[in-house]
């Protein structure tokens, strides 16, 4: 998953948004991590207790982990209030579910399964930024 991250932020941009899902335990912290190595971020933790977290570097990365949002009332005011800067960095937001997916039109949608022994990954790519998207 590690390696996935870095991979795929050679590709990344200001203003892009990448929604990783998958059950606890999946890998989702450990492909922000990637991510974030691969722009020059080492201090990559899971933001689950304080909700998001922004990495300072060229490329800046918005790390968000939205579990605690999906059972509240409404989920879209929470992440409205965050005042996130999304159009300067890159978006990572895990548990990335439509109050999320609504930051962008143009995103990537990450799913890891782990219901078998082997972990499988899905990369959706939604709107035109991802035209020719190969990894």
């Amino acid at each position: 998953m590690f390696d996935l991250g870095i991979s795929l932020s050679a590709q990344f941009k200001a203003g892009d948004l990448v929604l990783i899902n998958g059950p606890l335990g999946a890998g989702k912290t450990v492909l922000a991590q990637g991510i974030g190595k691969g722009l020059g971020i080492d201090d990559i933790t899971s933001p689950t207790f304080v909700i998001s977290r922004t990495h300072k570097a060229v490329l800046s990365m918005i790390h968000l982990d939205a579990y605690r949002l999906i059972d509240t009332d409404n989920p879209n005011l929470y992440l409205d209030d965050l005042d996130l800067d999304t159009e300067n960095s890159v978006t990572v937001v895990e548990w990335g579910g439509a109050e999320s997916a609504r930051l962008s039109e143009d995103r990537l949608e990450i799913t890891i399964d782990r219901t078998n022994e082997i972990r499988q990954v899905e990369i959706k790519t939604i709107g035109n930024r991802w035209n020719g998207f190969a990894i």
